[in-house]
Order: structure tokens, then sequence, then C-alpha cells
């Protein structure tokens, strides 16, 4: 069992209370206490391809607490706070098992994840590309990241998530593109004044729990192409993405 930091912990308790995470919370922690397994181990890498239905399980208590907000006039358009809540409960949850599956050392001791990108030593060196004079910056929700002993950055990965393709889904891979661009010798750097010249060069990889049964769009199917690693956070099979639950073992391998 690994002992979280203060940090961590805090990361945890703040989740935990969230007013509109504490349905989809319940769902992790019934399906984990649950699992056929009967092994935490497993059931909480397990839960990382329950996350699409999880989060429409949870889409009832969500409406309520919605509702709640808006009779005491705190919103008042209710259809914008869902959308930016499905986003952000995505990105908690996905921290949340993270952070429980690596206090059962399925993930390492010296690997990290944060949406707080001033967090990351480094980030900056590693996160900018010049373009002529300009910067261009990834589309970054999370950054999972290992340390060396002396707490300087070891590897990161860059992961961008998205409930849905709808709406910018060319947009995501766009820096991953430009990064290649930039570390690469050809004409379209020069001609661009591109320049970036990272000590580490991070992996970029992608996450979506497909809540509209997008990926089998054949534009789509091909942008996973573009990134170090594509996930799902479902509980099926194809051979242009991988479930959720092999993050853990990803990360542990190429961090």
């Amino acid at each position: 069992m690994i002992q979280l930091n203060k940090d961590e912990q805090k990361t945890l308790d703040s989740i935990k209370s969230t007013p509109y995470m504490a349905k989809t919370i319940d769902l992790v922690e019934n399906f984990v206490e649950n699992h056929k397994s009967k092994d935490k181990k497993i059931a909480y890498l397990a839960v990382f391809d329950e996350l699409f239905r999880i989060l429409n399980e949870a889409k009832t208590a969500v409406d309520i607490y919605l509702q709640e907000r808006k009779a005491k006039g705190e919103i008042k358009d209710e259809k914008q706070a869902l959308k930016s809540i499905a986003g952000n409960s995505f990105s908690l949850t996905l921290v949340y098992i993270f952070l429980k599956n690596k206090e059962l050392e399925n993930i390492r001791e010296d690997i990290f994840v944060t949406s707080q990108i001033s967090k990351v030593p480094s980030f900056k060196e590693i996160s900018i590309i010049n373009v002529d004079g300009e910067t261009q910056k990834p589309d970054c929700d999370l950054v999972i990241y290992s340390l060396n002993d002396d707490k300087t950055l070891k590897k990161c990965m860059i992961l961008s998530l998205k409930t849905s393709l709808r709406e910018r889904a060319g947009q995501t891979y766009k820096w991953k593109l430009l990064m290649e661009i930039a570390t690469s010798d050809n004409p379209i750097k020069e001609k661009y004044n591109i320049k970036y010249n990272p000590e580490k060069m991070p992996l970029v990889a992608f996450a979506t729990v497909n809540f509209y049964n997008e990926i089998n769009n054949p534009q789509h199917r091909g942008m996973f192409k573009f990134f170090d690693k594509s996930f799902i956070a479902k509980n099926i099979d194809a051979d242009f993405i991988d479930r959720m639950s092999t993050l853990p073992n990803y990360v542990n391998e190429n961090l």
C-alpha cells in the first residue's frame, strides 16, 4: 500500500467533497465493492472502463443538483452548466481512480497526476512551441508525470480529455503535429520559423468517454493515430483505441 502525499490526499478529499461528484464517487466505490474478483487492485483497474456508464448513471443526480442551484438563483443556464460539469466530472473521476490505483500500487510511487500544470517542474519549457515569435500551447486537461529523486522532471504525458468528439475534434492533435514538425528537419519548420527544443519530449495522449458513439467515424478513427496513445473509458474493444484500464500499465512502462 502506497501512502499518498499531502497534495494527493488533499486532491482526493476535494473530489469527494465536490457536491456534483457525490453520486459518481458512490457508483465508483459500489462497482469496486461488488466486483466479481473481490480484489481491489483488479477492481480499481476495471472501473476505468466503466466511466461511460457511471457518468451516465450519475446524470440524474447532477440534474437535481443543477435544478436546486437554479432555484436558488446561483445559475441561469442549466444546459451550459451541465456541459461544464460533464467535462469536469470526467477529469475529476479519472484523477480519483488514478490515485486509488496508486494507493494500491497499480501505479508507481514516483508517478503523479495533476490538472494544475504549474505543479509540473519544467512544464513551460516542454509545452510551449514558438511560431515566429508567437507561442502555441497544447490542449492539456491533465498531466501525468514522473520525478527524479531530486524532484526534477523525469518524464511526462500530456492528456487531453473529451466527453464528445463533436466539437473541436481536430484541435486536440494540432499541437502534437506541430511538435512533430518542430522536432524534425523539414522546410515547413523553416518557412514558419518554428522553434521547440525541450530537454525532454512529452508523450501526447487522448482520452474520451465517447458519449455519442462517434469513434467509428472514419475521420475520428484517423485522428487517434496522431497520438502516442489513445484511450476510451468504455467497456469495449477496438483495434484503433485502447481501454482506459490500460493507462496504469502504460504510464508505468513509459514514464
